[in-house]
């Protein structure tokens, strides 16, 4: 038995762009209920979700029957909590504010074995196959997307450096708390905001790393494709049903 091949990394590395969807309302049900239509990533987010480690799981035993990659979304750059996560089997983990290149080797090291890295050992998980993998240890490590997010000013200039960083494989802008922190809270798609992500990662994509966000606009969403963002989520499971809802009770109304 064999570790497969992460798709979303592969596809970073080959240039091919990756459109996600976040999943925020912490069930397998839902999960599977947008698993397939076609996204490349879905992003299980344990930050600002009631998901728990045995709600994480169960997705990621949903969407193994899909060919998409789910990417985790730690409360934290916690190494205790990364080494449950990838026991578990998250191919890939999106760590949040991350604010310097120092963080973010600790959200490396958190995802590599020693001597590369502090991850614990064991031999007898979900992830490696119940230990029926027999290339896990030798290959995971090229294999576990990390990726750090950037969500404040000094961490967008300081983003080149983050993402320079060996074995991050991509940054992602938090156009969020990017504007909270501009003084714009709750206006993440303010044009002020913007034009402070795009020259960092216009610098970025020219070093070769990927970068990455989260948008609820479409149209938004194809232009920063479009302009070399190489991962974009373009909505969330939560906003979908509350949206959704709320058009469909507008139409009958109307």
């Amino acid at each position: 038995m064999k570790l497969p091949s992460n798709r979303f990394l592969a596809a970073l590395r080959s240039g091919q762009p990756q459109i996600g969807l976040w999943l925020g309302l912490s069930s397998s049900f839902a999960t599977e209920a947008v698993a397939g239509a076609g996204f490349d990533w879905l992003l299980i987010d344990t930050e600002h979700s009631p998901n728990d480690l045995n709600s994480v799981m169960a997705q990621l035993q949903v969407l193994a029957a899909h060919p998409v990659t789910p990417i985790v979304r730690p409360d934290w750059n916690d190494a205790v909590l990364v080494k449950r996560l990838l026991d578990i089997g998250a191919p890939g983990l999106l760590f949040p504010m991350v604010q310097t290149r120092a963080e973010a080797e600790r959200a490396v090291a958190a995802t590599r074995y020693p001597p590369h890295g502090i991850r614990g050992v064991s031999g007898c998980t979900r992830a490696n196959g119940f230990g029926r993998m027999t290339d896990y240890f030798s290959r995971v490590a090229e294999e576990t997307a990390v990726i750090v997010q950037v969500e404040t000013r000094a961490a967008i200039e300081q983003s080149l450096e983050i993402g320079k960083v060996d074995g991050v494989d991509g940054v992602f802008f938090g156009p969020a708390d990017i504007a909270a922190d501009m003084g714009l809270l709750g206006r993440p798609t303010d044009p002020a905001v913007w034009e402070l992500i795009r020259p960092a990662a216009r610098r970025l994509i020219e070093a070769g790393v990927p970068v990455g966000t989260l948008v609820f606009d479409p149209a938004f969403a194809k232009s920063l494709l479009a302009e070399g963002f190489a991962f974009v989520a373009c909505g969330s499971d939560a906003v979908l049903l509350a949206r959704g809802a709320d058009a469909l009770l507008r139409n009958v109304k109307g």
